[in-house]
């Protein structure tokens, strides 16, 4: 069933308005709308990777129609950490408004100036960091270190005169982390002595049972599959998973090996981390891909982008046989993530692909490479009941872990009627400890096709759907324009159907018939005409082939 769609009223003062733009019902594209006193903060800018049934789109984007119209009230952008998921869509608001100004870590500024220089974009940032706060426009910013896969992640508190709410953005509890930067849970404490209105935590893993595992234990199982390989080590993961990549960098100078950086975003996001200083590389034990085919297999680690399956990235290619870099015996791949949901058949096409070529493949279902940045269910428990918040509005995840964090709240005593789990579009209201849903804002997806944005709908993805799947059938025929008479044709061309082109000569006497009986009735127009031809050329398709491909009429006027 459909949810109602309804704009919220007019918001009155006093009142703050929440609306998530997208990474409610998703695993991606996270953005949220703060709107108070007629002004605009907006928390995360991110994307969504698409899924097979979306093919040839690049990115999917939040849905900022309800922004649109409102950008000069925005007083402010604020990124909790720098993964795409939360920072790719920044260069598409930009272009709306470009002076918006953008606060976060040191850390997440410099991947997100790096990805806006790619859009000639130079942002208005604003460095901060864990314990400092910052006035923007009528909201009073707190920013609170929080662990998670990247470093310099930050949740951000946000005071209005309506109340007090906590955005976690991405976290876990890593009680032994690689960066030694704890999530602060004095600050949790204490904001929830301040009495928190409104909680909207990261709700990615609230199915999962107890804790997440420490980021520790990930280096000594990488070190040992190293120690154990013959040949080339290819290991993949999210282009700016940091603690992974010192991981990889620190168990490959273990075991007497150099490391090569593979892929553009790679390639730029650890430049930057090490310039930074995040990352800590040993002397000499970083080598350009360009000079790693002169050391000897047993000595070469590659450090690629690919562990989502995705098409165009390294890891795939090599799969597929289509890089310079060619798995086979003797050759370890390590995959160091976890399936983003959606992702697990290309994920696994590529699994296969490299095990076909004699490589051995380590993932997460075979040893301990990777542990989630996201915090279990054990962890969202603490959190619930240090903070004690008066509402709960659960936000990043699907609905079955939006729904699993809702409950999780409920257990620590948190009345069922102040949990709310919504959906992209749901705007929550809050003023004086209360909060309630306002409106319902229509929100779709916005696709990134190549140069363009938006202009690809999900009647297009259908269409290209079926061109995979059923084909396409042509029909061309000339018409005279007096008499309606047909002056050429029909003719048939397929493509993407088993059958030879002489198997639409049953089904020429049909549309000659149609035409005329069309004709005879007066009909003239071109459009009128063509649905005739598509009609009938559908239905014989249909029971004669077994298909539904796509049919395109051409009816010519002579």
């Amino acid at each position: 069933m459909s949810t109602p769609v309804f704009d919220p009223p007019e918001l009155e003062p006093g009142t703050l308005r929440v609306t998530p733009l997208g990474g409610l019902g998703e695993v991606g594209r996270n953005m949220a709308m703060y709107e108070f006193g007629g002004k605009i903060l907006i928390v995360d800018c991110g994307v969504l990777f698409p899924e097979e049934t979306q093919p040839g789109v690049d990115l999917i984007l939040p849905d900022m129609g309800p922004l649109r119209d409102r950008l000069s009230d925005v007083v402010g952008l604020v990124l909790t950490h720098g993964h795409e998921d939360h920072i790719g869509a920044v260069p598409y608001l930009l272009r709306l408004r470009e002076d918006i100004p953008i606060y976060g870590s040191k850390l997440t500024l410099a991947l997100t100036a790096a990805k806006l220089k790619e859009h000639r974009i130079t942002p208005r940032s604003h460095v901060v960091r864990e314990g400092e706060r910052a006035q923007v426009g009528p909201f009073d910013l707190e920013f609170i270190a929080v662990n998670h896969s990247i470093p310099d992640a930050l949740a951000v508190a946000i005071r209005t005169e309506a109340g007090l709410v906590l955005h976690t953005g991405d976290f876990k509890m890593d009680q032994l982390p690689l960066d030694g930067r704890l999530t602060d849970l004095r600050a949790f404490s204490r904001l929830g002595e301040e009495g928190v209105d409104l909680f909207l935590p990261d709700s990615t893993n609230a199915e999962v049972p107890g804790f997440t595992p420490t980021e520790a234990e990930i280096g000594p199982v990488i070190d040992q599959v190293m120690a154990k390989t013959t040949g080339r080590v290819i290991v993949a993961s999210f282009s700016s998973h940091v603690h992974r990549v010192q991981q990889v960098v620190e168990a490959a100078h273990n075991n007497g090996r150099r490391v090569a950086l593979l892929g553009r975003s790679m390639v730029r996001n650890m430049t930057i981390a090490e310039q930074l200083g995040y990352l800590d590389v040993p002397e000499g034990a970083l080598v350009d891909y360009k000079k790693s085919h002169d050391i000897p297999d047993d000595q070469i680690v590659y450090m690629s982008t690919g562990s989502q399956g995705e098409p165009m990235a390294v890891l795939s290619r090599m799969a597929n046989g289509d890089h310079d870099i060619q798995p086979g015996e003797g050759d370890t791949v390590i995959l160091a993530s976890s399936l983003i949901p959606g992702n697990e058949n290309g994920v696994y096409r590529v699994i296969n692909g490299l095990i076909k070529l004699g490589a051995n493949v380590v993932h997460k279902a075979n040893a301990k490479v990777h542990v989630s940045g996201h915090a279990a269910a054990g962890e969202l428990l603490y959190c619930y009941n240090i903070l004690k918040p008066k509402n709960v509005f659960p936000v990043h995840g699907e609905w079955r872990h939006l729904t699993a964090s809702a409950n999780l709240a409920q257990k620590t005593g948190i009345p069922e009627q102040n949990t709310i789990v919504g959906e992209n579009g749901t705007s929550i209201d809050l003023r004086d400890g209360e909060a309630w849903v306002s409106g319902q804002y229509d929100i779709g997806f916005v696709y990134v096709d190549g140069s363009t944005v938006g202009a690809i709908t999900d009647a297009d993805l259908k269409d290209r759907r079926t061109l995979g799947e059923e084909g396409f059938v042509s029909v061309i025929v000339v018409v005279d324009k007096k008499t309606g008479e047909i002056v050429s044709g029909p003719e048939i061309h397929a493509r993407g159907i088993a059958e030879d082109d002489r198997v639409f000569d049953k089904i020429k006497p049909k549309i000659v018939k149609a035409l005329e009986e069309a004709a005879q009735k007066g009909v003239r127009d071109n459009h009128a005409l063509s649905q005739a031809v598509r009609r009938t050329i559908g239905r014989w398709v249909g029971t004669s082939l077994r298909r539904r491909p796509m049919i395109v009429p051409v009816v010519i006027e002579a």
